[in-house]
């Protein structure tokens, strides 16, 4: 039976990539700082353990593991990554975690190492017009990424393709675009927007307006965790190095997004567009290559993909007794 480890099992792709493996028959160890938050976790082995350490790296990574999914990184959503605010820790814990791994990966003689990337080191400069961003995958040269997240994401793609050069590890590189779904972070600040705007729908009474970061034409593209999975899986298994594109090529403005969860949600509401922390302009997947090299695309609509999302959030909101704003009062009265 094949061994696999997945690294940043705990968080949202990690903790569904595991269950697809499962149910693949293969045996799987979890490695993160946290269990799953939303279910519980189907690895035969969950090691709770920083990656930033690197006797927790020597210990997870042993001879028996043929694969390692390589998903552990320092991330959220525009509230985390664009305000500059994180950037020094963001930087410094993932490229740690990954120079970890590819130590070990040597010392254990792993066979295949699969990176999770991201559509944030593309360059800003080719994603000012919102109608027409370029994210194909060779237009990611000249560099000039959006935020440091986006840097470090870059560093790590070009070291684990020299760890593949010059150790004969085989790894494959995806770039991911924007993943959703339940069990996705949905509150506390490292959300991304489809769960932060289910999430202030699903806490607006009647007639409220929702809050919108930005003047809400800016663009993006929404991709559905099992297709995410899916495309994930088929990369590893097939010959195709990347890096590459794992996203939706169905872009949305944002303001239509938030309108999109409204109408799913029935309620009278309206939208307010504020100052906040946008990123680029305009983003989208560009699936070409994937459709080339691997033959397969994606399927969902993103309205089916907001639906479930959007009704799972609805039921945490409800579970949880106190919206954010009201456990910021209660926090200040118990001062």
């Amino acid at each position: 039976m094949k061994r696999i480890l997945v690294l940043g099992a705990g968080g949202f792709i990690g903790s569904h990539l595991v269950k697809r493996l499962k149910s693949e028959g293969y045996w799987v160890r979890g490695v993160d700082v946290k269990h799953p938050e939303f279910s519980k976790t189907l690895a035969d082995e969950f090691i709770i353990g920083d990656l930033r350490d690197p006797k927790v790296c020597d210990l997870v990574v042993d001879k028996s593991i043929d694969e390692v999914y390589q998903l552990a990184a320092d991330m959220g959503g525009a509230g985390y990554v664009f305000t500059g605010d994180h950037d020094a820790d963001i930087m410094h814990n993932s490229a740690i975690i990954n120079l970890n791994i590819m130590e070990q990966a040597v010392k254990k003689k792993v066979k295949k190492i699969f990176y999770s990337s991201s559509a944030c080191m593309y360059p800003a400069y080719n994603q000012e017009d919102e109608n027409n961003p370029v994210c194909s995958e060779p237009s990611a040269y000249p560099a000039a990424p959006d935020s440091e997240y986006g840097w470090e994401k870059l560093f790590s793609e070009r070291i684990f393709l020299a760890l593949m050069r010059n150790y004969g590890i085989q790894v494959r590189v995806a770039r991911y675009h924007n993943i959703f779904g339940p069990e996705g972070t949905w509150h506390g600040g490292r959300e991304k927007s489809p769960a932060a705007l289910c999430r202030k729908v699903a806490e607006a009474k009647y007639g409220d307006l929702i809050e919108v970061w930005g003047d809400g034409k800016q663009t993006r593209s929404f991709m559905y965790i099992d297709e995410c999975v899916e495309a994930t899986r088929r990369l590893m298994d097939s010959d195709f190095t990347g890096p590459v594109n794992i996203g939706s090529e169905e872009m949305i403005a944002i303001n239509d997004l938030a309108q999109m969860v409204i109408d799913v949600s029935g309620k009278p509401l309206a939208i307010k567009n504020i100052p906040g922390p946008v990123g680029v302009r305009g983003r989208n997947s560009d699936n070409k290559l994937y459709k080339d090299k691997i033959g397969w695309e994606t399927q969902k609509k993103l309205i089916d993909g907001i639906r479930s999302t959007y009704f799972w959030i609805e039921k945490q909101v409800k579970e949880n007794r106190y919206s954010d704003n009201d456990l910021k009062v209660l926090l200040k009265l118990g001062e």
